[in-house]
């Protein structure tokens, strides 16, 4: 890990603003397949700790700052102890694991864990933390993620006889919840697409009508979506950007309905995909080739930008590696924080790190060599 990085070139922003941008204290945890680094950003300095969680893969991480005192929640993935959830209350100075598993399958369906894919602090229940799984189950905490009830109705749903797995298995790794209703919950499946609950989870309805399955003898059907992320607008929050298996998407309502945004991308497939925390209709993505390829879209390193709600993208490269780059990104290696202007960060498979402190105008990198990047999260801290 660099301690003391180098700095990208620096992009448009020159005034003083852009002296403040790197100022704020910003916590970053990087799930990886051989553990958890996390960073600190201190007076625009970045400094990593040691690895937490040696030889576990990483798949989820959550920070759940709805307190006084933040809380870490980790999903890590032992080959030899099996998979668990770690929370910490002193930013990872110490861990502690649930006596009895706090996700586990119960006896009567027949299935086991493998793995924790999503940890997500709900919006509008302070205590409430959901976990997704894989095979693809929806958990429920209410004592802020050290012990989690299935939601059956989901796992019981008429159609989930009919999921297929995915490539990377059948794993929910999409949780949105909304400030607006603590009853509202949507989920994203690979690969069975997107069902949401009106009634905190008691029922849910594939919602899926515009996503196209190209690989499916019905490209259009109910529900069987192969969904990589969907990401919630921070203003209208009833904009949702998707990211398919082929294909990018927007809704306006809801998820009810969505529209085709890929036009002007090198590829329109990708897995990650990441609203801007505080700026309307702005997302990102990282574009990659498919199926067979699997590296970046004309094997560069570009994040590409929208601010007009996918209307039109903009690559953003200032900083990033020129040439030729195989680094490819995952579904939940992108992630933004919280300050404005926005801190944009994304991991990749090559083990690399990448940060912006302007929106992602400019970037620079923060590690190489890492293991296989699984997960990356951020968040400003008071």
């Amino acid at each position: 890990m660099q301690t003391d990085p180098c700095r990208g070139q620096r992009g448009p922003r020159q005034s003083s603003e852009s002296e403040a941008i790197g100022m704020t204290d910003v916590l970053l945890t990087v799930g990886t397949r051989k553990g958890l680094f996390i960073g600190r950003r201190r007076s625009g300095t970045w400094e990593f700790e040691d690895p937490h969680f040696n030889a576990q893969a990483i798949y989820s991480v959550a920070i759940d700052t709805r307190s006084d005192t933040p809380r870490l929640l980790v999903g890590g993935d032992s080959a030899h102890w099996g998979p668990s959830v770690f929370h910490s209350d002193d930013l990872g100075a110490s861990w502690q694991e649930p006596a009895a598993p706090a996700v586990k399958f119960p006896k009567d369906t027949g299935a086991s864990l493998e793995r924790v894919w999503q940890l997500h602090p709900a919006a509008a229940e302070p205590d409430v933390v959901y976990a997704g799984t894989e095979p693809a189950a929806l958990y429920r905490s209410e004592d802020r993620g050290e012990s989690f009830e299935l939601v059956r109705p989901l796992w019981e749903h008429p159609t989930r006889s009919r999921w297929v797995p995915g490539g990377g298995g059948e794993g929910l790794h999409t949780i949105l919840t909304d400030t607006r209703d603590p009853e509202s919950v949507t989920v994203a499946v690979s690969t069975a697409g997107v069902f949401r609950s009106a009634d905190g989870g008691a029922s849910w309805k594939p919602s899926n009508s515009g996503v196209s399955a190209v690989f499916l003898p019905d490209p259009n059907p109910e529900f069987g979506q192969c969904v990589h992320k969907v990401a919630r607008d921070s203003v209208n929050p009833d904009r949702l950007y998707l990211q398919n298996h082929w294909g990018v998407f927007r809704s306006d309502d809801a998820g009810g309905s969505w529209s085709d945004i890929g036009k002007g991308l090198p590829s329109d497939f990708g897995f990650a995909a990441v609203s801007h925390p505080n700026r309307a209709d702005t997302a990102y993505v990282f574009p990659i080739n498919a199926d067979a390829d699997r590296v970046p879209a004309e094997r560069r390193c570009r994040v590409f930008r929208t601010s007009d709600a996918g209307e039109t993208w903009e690559p953003l490269t200032v900083g990033l590696p020129e040439g030729d780059h195989y680094g490819t990104v995952l579904r939940d290696a992108m992630c933004a924080d919280d300050a404005d202007p926005a801190g944009i960060y994304f991991g990749n498979r090559n083990g690399e790190v990448y940060a912006s402190a302007d929106d992602g105008d400019s970037w620079q990198q923060l590690a190489t060599h890492l293991p296989d990047v699984l997960c990356v999260r951020a968040a400003v801290l008071a």
